[in-house]
């Protein structure tokens, strides 16, 4: 069984006394980043929408001078944990606000691929349905200076993968789940590519050390070179997750909504593949 891996302040407070077990855009000006050591904002912070925590993926932004950090589209959901189709499964509405973690305002629920699927004039696939899963959250200007955004740990992007990545290839994340207690050496994982994708070109199975847990969706995946390969969307009961195609999930906002000129913003900081 595959299920979505939100997980939501109340149940977080509930384990608190137990064990945890287990196609391209116009070119935007590029903002002028805080610091990474002083930055509070940055991929890997936890966002809390409606009550439900999940992991900031990557930042963005557009030619507007506005900046976004990305989150699953399912953080918003208003289905249970198993209801994993984007296409019918509801979702809080845009403008919802969204708690992120180190910002001072909340931000802005500003796109979301299940809205988008289920508002499409072309009927997505059902590998859309099941795998496009990504949102935008825009922050508020007063918490622009704030933002940096490299990956914790690991540093990058250095671009966003266009290709995909093969079978057994590393793969490295960085999962922030309130499950964890806040022990930050928990949050970086490497990890492998499980026979590529799922069977869809829009998802990928990976095995890290540790799986992502409930709390982790969203979460950032680089590939082997440092760049920007997915999002953390689903976990099996075999152990592994599932990771959707962000090129893809960009591809697909890109032409259908009216967030054009939205551009991956590249990491300050060097990608370095090791835990030393």
């Amino acid at each position: 069984m595959t299920q979505r891996i939100r997980t939501s302040v109340a149940a977080a407070a509930l384990l608190a006394g137990s064990a945890v077990l287990g196609t391209t855009s116009p070119a935007s000006a590029v903002p002028a980043w805080a610091p990474f050591a002083t930055a509070t904002v940055k991929p890997g912070v936890q966002t809390l929408t409606n009550g439900g925590q999940c992991t900031a993926n990557f930042v963005f932004y557009d030619n507007n001078n506005d900046v976004y950090i990305g989150q699953s589209a399912h953080c918003a959901s208003t289905g249970g944990p198993t209801d994993t189709n984007g296409c019918i499964t509801g979702s809080q509405p845009l403008g919802t606000n969204v708690t992120v973690r180190g910002a001072t305002y909340p931000g802005k629920l500003a796109y979301s691929s299940w809205r988008a699927m289920q508002s499409a004039s072309t009927p997505p696939t059902a590998d859309q349905c099941a795998y496009n899963d990504f949102a935008l959250v825009k922050l508020d200007t007063r918490d622009y200076g704030k933002v940096n955004p490299s990956i914790p740990k690991w540093g990058g992007p250095v671009a966003l993968n266009t290709t995909g990545a093969g079978w057994l290839s590393s793969v490295y994340t960085y999962g922030n789940s309130s499950l964890r207690f806040g022990i930050s050496q928990l949050s970086p994982k490497t990890g492998v590519m499980r026979l590529g994708a799922t069977g869809s070109v829009w998802s990928y199975r990976v095995y890290t050390v540790t799986p992502g847990i409930p709390g982790d969706s969203g979460s950032a995946f680089l590939d082997s070179a440092g760049n920007a390969l997915g999002t953390l969307s689903t976990v099996s009961a075999d152990g592994s997750n599932g990771v959707a195609n962000l090129n893809l999930a960009l591809n697909y906002m890109r032409a259908n909504s009216s967030f054009t000129t939205v551009q991956l913003a590249m990491g300050t900081q060097a990608f370095n593949p090791s835990l030393v």
